[in-house]
């Protein structure tokens, strides 16, 4: 299958317990049967042993003692979140030699996503927080973290009214700004002004970047955890959940507030959903699950509520799908049988694998990816032609981070 085994040495090294009816961490990374009613979109591909000559593992990350739960590129620059609450920082610049990473910021709590606006750092984190970090360019030993969401002022502005509280067991309440389990991922908005966090506690929150208000709160979003999040350039927002549900909502303004409204939701995962993607223009969902499959789903032309149906799977992991990303045309997908597999669309609704990438010695729990920004489609190889080079990171629980290099041909 054109597999592509990392050269470099590895080494071995969600959820904790609460009253939510939701599973424990290890929940994302069982395997379910995949979805037989969903027809394959996986074609034979005949350009597999070609890409195995031209995939690579250019390097090896390592962090230390700590997994790695999530990924985020900025420039020149790849942040990593760890299960021991820290914030790593490499210069992925090829020019710069960097052997080993720069922490950033440390706390008591481990990280499940990060998000990067200008210069400051939004931090997702277990202790059901969000912190806001200012990136300091010039002491890169040191950022200093300048906020902690929910802040003091709009907690104490919530306290004193009875309108401002939600159950969230029995016989226990608390503020509705309030994140009250782990905050498990984050996504910012087209325009960079709000700021979205997905929740364990079945709620998803809207927070302006401005000033780290909480401006608005979903609360029983889902009937089970929330694992992933994203948000389309026209207001759409998707959410995945450990419900086997992917919800669609429309955020409209009224006023000053940003209401967010349930316009669709989409079933046909047999499993918990844990990983969402969309295309560059947002008209295709790729959905990941423990069923082994990443549901292809397609915008509805007939429909004008943001409603997607079902195209189709992509197939070939062995175990659940945890990570996902997309860039330009190709979906990369990470998996709890320790690999990361390349897929680009074909013709009309078919994909091709066109590599598997080998070499964690543990489930791959996160991806980030980008065009190379020194390639470029007049780039030409003498076995393809014309193409470009991408980028792709890989963090895994191993606690190693790979950077692979392909090389796609113009098809």
């Amino acid at each position: 299958m054109g597999k592509i085994t990392c050269p470099l040495p590895c080494h071995q090294s969600n959820k904790t317990s609460t009253n939510y009816n939701h599973s424990n961490s290890s929940s994302s990374l069982y395997s379910q049967l995949s979805l037989p009613s969903v027809p394959s979109l996986t074609q034979p591909s005949t350009l597999l042993d070609l890409f195995s000559k031209n995939t690579l593992c250019a390097s090896t990350f390592k962090c230390l003692s700590s997994s790695v739960f999530c990924l985020s590129l900025a420039g020149k620059y790849l942040y990593s979140g760890t299960s021991n609450g820290e914030i790593l920082l490499f210069n992925v610049d090829p020019l710069i030699q960097q052997n080993n990473p720069i922490v950033v910021a440390q706390c008591s709590s481990s990280i499940k996503s990060i998000v990067i606006l200008g210069d400051k750092l939004f931090s997702a984190h277990q202790d059901h927080k969000i912190r806001v970090w200012r990136i300091d360019n010039y002491d890169q030993s040191y950022y200093k973290c300048i906020a902690t969401l929910p802040t003091l002022n709009d907690r104490c502005m919530r306290l004193f009214s009875a309108k401002n509280y939600v159950e969230v067991r029995r016989h226990k309440k608390c503020t509705w700004v309030h994140h009250v389990d782990t905050v498990s991922a984050l996504a910012l908005s087209s325009d960079s002004s709000l700021l979205y966090s997905a929740s364990w506690d079945r709620t998803f929150k809207v927070w302006r970047t401005s000033d780290f208000k909480c401006v608005e709160s979903v609360w029983n979003a889902h009937d089970d955890a929330i694992n992933a999040i994203a948000l389309s350039k026209n207001g759409y927002v998707y959410t995945g959940s450990a419900d086997m549900r992917i919800k669609v909502w429309k955020r409209s303004e009224q006023g000053e507030k940003n209401l967010h409204t349930l316009v669709a939701t989409l079933e046909k995962h047999k499993s918990a959903v844990n990983a969402l993607a969309l295309s560059t223009d947002g008209s295709v969902l790729y959905s990941g699950a423990c069923d082994r499959s990443i549901i292809v789903w397609e915008k509805d032309s007939s429909a004008g509520n943001g409603k997607m149906v079902v195209s189709g799977a992509l197939r070939g992991h062995t175990k659940a799908i945890l990570c996902l990303a997309v860039v330009a045309d190709l979906v990369c997908s990470g998996s709890a049988d320790k690999t990361v597999r390349i897929w680009k669309k074909g013709m009309g609704k078919s994909y091709s694998c066109l590599a598997v990438l080998e070499g964690h010695n543990g489930p791959v729990k996160c991806l980030t990816a980008s065009l190379d920004s020194n390639s470029s489609s007049s780039n030409c190889k003498d076995d393809f032609g014309c193409g470009n080079f991408y980028v792709v990171y890989s963090g895994s629980l191993d606690c190693d981070i790979k950077v692979w290099k392909i090389w796609v041909p113009c098809l």
